[in-house]
C-alpha cells in the first residue's frame, strides 16, 4: 500500500435464485446511486477483512470470499487515487435469512438483479468493469469455489538457541504475534477444516485460529518437517484429501514441505505447472497463500492463488 492512496475492499454479492443468478446491488443514500458494497480499509485491517466487514455493514449479509474479481482504480474529488479490491462471495440462503439490513443514512435499499439488468444499472463503469470480470469466471463454468490455504507457521525460536527435538521447537514472541494475527485474515475465506504438521511451532501457530472457529486442530506427522526430511512424509495424501473434502481448509506447514504441497495441489486438480507455484510457495514464517478451487469441478485446475504476506 502506499501512503497517498486510499484504499478499500468489497464484492460482487450472488445467489442463485431459482436456478438463476442474481447479483447483489445497493442504493446508496447520500449518492443517489447503484453501487457494489465496499468501504475503506481501518487502521490495522487486511484488505479481505475489510471486504467481509465493510459488506457485512452495508448489507446485513455475512459472507465468506470467494475468489479475487479484480481491482478498480479511480481519482476522487480531492484528486487522491482510490484503489479498491473486490472478492466474489455467495450470500448463502441462511445468511440472507440472517441479514441485520434495514434502510439508513448510508444505504437505502438492496436489490436483487439480473447480471444483465446489473451492468447496464450501476452507476459507475469501474463498478461493470468488476462485475464483467466476475461474469468471465462464471462463462467458464466457475462460480462456486472453496479455498486451501496453505500456511507456513510463525517465527519459531532458531535451532541454535533451542536444545530440545526439533518439533518441540516453540514460537518467538513475534511468532505469537503472527499466531494471531493470521486469524482475522484466514476467517474471511470461511475456512472450517484446521489440518496441521504435528510439530508444536505449526500447531501454535493456528491454536488461536482453532479456538476463535470453535474447531479442533488436525495433527498429522505426513506433512511434517522431520518427516519430509527422513523421506517418510506423504503430502499428496493429506492435499488429496483437502480436495475431494471440497470444504474451505487451512494447512499448516514448514518452509521445505509447502513447495510440495502447491505442486500436489496442482497435480490433484490437473493444473499446469508454472513459475506462479514458486511465488506462491515462496512464504515467509506467518505467510500463506489462498488456492481457490472449484467446488463442482475440482479437476478443472486452480481458479486463483492469493499470496499474503504476515502483517506482523
Amino acid at each position: 500500500m502506499t501512503e497517498t492512496a486510499v484504499y478499500a475492499a468489497g464484492g460482487v454479492i450472488w445467489r442463485l435464485v431459482e436456478g438463476k443468478l442474481h447479483i447483489l446491488v445497493i442504493h446508496r443514500t447520500a449518492y443517489s446511486d447503484v453501487t457494489l458494497p465496499k468501504g475503506k480499509v481501518d487502521p490495522g485491517e487486511t484488505l479481505v477483512e475489510t471486504a467481509v466487514r465493510e459488506i457485512h455493514e452495508e448489507t446485513g449479509i455475512r459472507v465468506s470470499l470467494g475468489i479475487p474479481v479484480g481491482v478498480s482504480r479511480y481519482r476522487m474529488p480531492r484528486g487522491r487515487q482510490k484503489i479498491v479490491h473486490y472478492w466474489a462471495a455467495e450470500a448463502t440462503e441462511s445468511a440472507i435469512r440472517a441479514s441485520t439490513f434495514i434502510p439508513n443514512k448510508e444505504v437505502a435499499a438492496l436489490e436483487w438483479v439480473t447480471p444483465r439488468k446489473a451492468l447496464g444499472y450501476l452507476s459507475y463503469p469501474v463498478d461493470v468493469e468488476i462485475l464483467e470480470q466476475f461474469l468471465t469466471y462464471v462463462d467458464d463454468g466457475i462460480l462456486s469455489t472453496f479455498p486451501v490455504v496453505v500456511l507456513r507457521h510463525a517465527k519459531a525460536l532458531p535451532r541454535e538457541e533451542w536444545k530440545g527435538q526439533d518439533a518441540a521447537r516453540p514460537l518467538t514472541a513475534r511468532g505469537t504475534r503472527q499466531s494471531k494475527a493470521i486469524v482475522g485474515p484466514i476467517r474471511s475465506y470461511g475456512v472450517r477444516k484446521i489440518v496441521s504438521s504435528d510439530a508444536v511451532r505449526c500447531v501454535s501457530t493456528v491454536t488461536p485460529l482453532s479456538k476463535a472457529l470453535g474447531r479442533q486442530i488436525t495433527r498429522t506427522p505426513l506433512v511434517s518437517q522431520d518427516a519430509w526430511a527422513d523421506g517418510t512424509s506423504d503430502v499428496r495424501a493429506v492435499v488429496g484429501k483437502r480436495v475431494r473434502a471440497r470444504k474451505p481448509a487451512v494447512l499448516c506447514s514448514h518452509g521445505p514441505v509447502i513447495p510440495g504441497i502447491l505442486a500436489e495441489l496442482a497435480l490433484a486438480t490437473g493444473t499446469l505447472r508454472g513459475s506462479y507455484l514458486g511465488s506462491a510457495s515462496s512464504l515467509e514464517v506467518g505467510g500463506f497463500s489462498v488456492v481457490h478451487l472449484s467446488a463442482d469441478h475440482p479437476g478443472s485446475g486452480i481458479v486463483s492463488i492469493e499470496t499474503h504476506e504476515p502483517t506482523v
